[in-house]
């Protein structure tokens, strides 16, 4: 029998772990979860999975966006695929350069209002976060992927199997 891959969820929405849960098990993954920043990093380092998905919002606005830039910083941690779940916008270009692609669009005054840039190349699958954190400083780390809130299986599912196949 081979191993079953794993994934964690980290997200302050039982309801959306339950859904997304169902889904990856059906599936033949292995899915452990945890509700907030702090929970979930201690269960990424413990588990060492072969995927995240992070919601955005959870104790606090950007804690999710916290978590991913914790992840992608850490030499430990940052070959592990991040999926972020969120209801924000994604701004799509065909440019393999997704950080300046979001500085571009900070420095646009259609979108220097923006707490939150998300930006993915269609063609490379390259994707980044850029955001304003508490100080109001720009700070810019990459993720693997965005999936819609709700999450749709027929969506999730190719995603996650394109992440770690």
């Amino acid at each position: 029998m081979k191993d079953l891959k794993k994934i964690v969820i980290v997200d302050d929405d039982i309801d959306i772990i339950t859904a997304v849960e169902a889904i990856l098990t059906a599936k033949g993954y292995k899915v452990f979860s945890a509700n907030d920043k702090k929970a979930g990093l201690e269960l990424i380092m413990k588990e060492n999975p072969d995927l995240a998905i992070l919601d955005v919002m959870m104790t606090t606005q950007f804690e999710g966006f916290e978590l991913a830039e914790e992840m992608a910083k850490n030499k430990t941690l940052n070959h592990i695929p991040v999926i972020i779940q969120t209801s924000i916008e994604v701004l799509t270009t065909t440019k393999p350069s997704v950080q300046a692609m979001a500085q571009q669009f900070r420095q646009n005054p259609d979108y220097s209002d923006l707490r939150v840039i998300l930006v993915k190349d269609i063609v490379t699958g390259n994707a980044g976060v850029d955001y304003l954190n508490e100080e109001n400083e720009a700070v810019w780390f990459p993720v693997s992927a965005f999936v819609k809130k709700p999450v749709n299986a027929t969506v999730l599912i190719p995603e996650i199997e394109k992440l770690i196949a």
